[in-house]
């Protein structure tokens, strides 16, 4: 067995093949593609955090409605940068989000990819500490938001409040137990998963790495997570880590779908640059007919060692045609790898 979700960028496009042409139809789909899935007997729904960009961005607010309109799922992100983010209101978002879900949030959070902006964190306000680079400043406020959702009072009461106080120093509230494991970082190394192992937080990994090795996206991935798993062990934390990875992945079983990516020329992993000096590898697509997409599949390493597999899907094709995606996965393709 192995849970599956769905990973939307939330991508919006004011142009006639778009069937998301603005925010308001991002945010108001994505809403009704986590309700599909759910029917569907999907097991999450997860949304990417970009700033600057016609995609979806302050995620809070989108998570704590599709927890409003949904019983089971589970809602995350993949992930929030967290160079943007001051630790100390985010966890206030989150624990109202998760307590109106039931406990159901599964935040991915990280330093962040490349930008539209040049240091567009600078125009939040933020500006790392003598020493440090924004992936160092990235990582410290996680380590904050952390500390926080442990729930420990840190803040000197005032003598003279507005409300009684309880007792003792005061923590942010609302406070939602549980929320702390299920926090998941996502690395793009073999040192940033080994670090989030140590942190005590689940691991993602998605469809792009800093090439390391030179092998296939999907050995190094598989490498990477056994070096988190061990990094887990040596700490010695309790609980069963979650890891997921990312990809994309359509059964084509009708013209639709023979139209749209049956003729994908990303069958084989990509090399680029995300700076000067980061050399990363992009995994392939797996598009094909059930069967041939079964047997390509097997063949992934990463998929086999991770717990939770994320489909990055194409929301400007509309609600019904992702939905129409999972449903080909889940009836096609996952029962036969045991999946399902």
């Amino acid at each position: 067995m192995k849970k599956i979700g769905f990973l939307s960028f939330g991508h919006w496009t004011p142009l006639p093949q778009s069937r998301t042409q603005s925010a308001a139809d991002a945010l108001l789909e994505s809403i009704d593609l986590a309700v599909e899935a759910e029917r569907l007997g999907m097991d999450g729904a997860y949304f990417r955090v970009h700033h600057f960009a016609k995609q979806l961005a302050s995620p809070f607010p989108l998570l704590a409605a599709v927890g409003a309109k949904t019983r089971k799922i589970e809602i995350g992100t993949a992930v929030i940068d967290m160079r943007y983010e001051n630790p100390h209101y985010m966890a206030e978002d989150a624990g109202a989000a998760d307590l109106i879900s039931g406990g159901r949030l599964q935040l991915g959070i990280s330093r962040g990819s490349p930008e539209q902006v040049i240091d567009g964190w600078r125009y939040f306000g933020y500006r790392p500490i003598e020493g440090e680079d924004d992936a160092d400043m990235g990582r410290r406020h996680a380590e904050e938001f952390l500390e926080l959702l442990r729930g420990k009072g840190f803040a000197q009461p005032n003598p003279r409040p507005m409300f009684t106080n309880p007792p003792g120093l005061l923590r942010l509230e609302p406070y939602s137990a549980g929320l702390h494991d299920r926090i998941w970082w996502g690395s793009a190394s073999n040192a940033t998963a080994v670090w989030a192992a140590k942190l005590g937080m689940n691991l993602q990994t998605s469809t792009l790495k800093f090439d390391e090795t030179g092998e296939p996206l999907h050995i190094q991935q598989a490498a990477q997570i056994r070096a988190f798993r061990a990094a887990w062990k040596k700490a010695g934390h309790t609980r069963t880590p979650r890891i997921s990875v990312s990809r994309s992945i359509f059964a084509l079983i009708d013209d639709r779908d023979r139209a749209y990516f049956g003729q994908s020329s990303k069958e084989e992993d990509q090399i680029g640059f995300l700076d000067e000096n980061t050399r990363a590898i992009f995994g392939r697509s797996y598009a094909a007919e059930p069967d041939i997409l079964i047997e390509q599949l097997r063949k992934d390493e990463a998929i086999a060692e991770a717990d939770t597999l994320l489909l990055t899907i194409p929301n400007q094709l509309g609600v019904a045609y992702n939905a129409h995606v999972m449903e080909a996965l889940l009836t096609t393709v996952a029962p036969a790898l045991r999946w399902r």
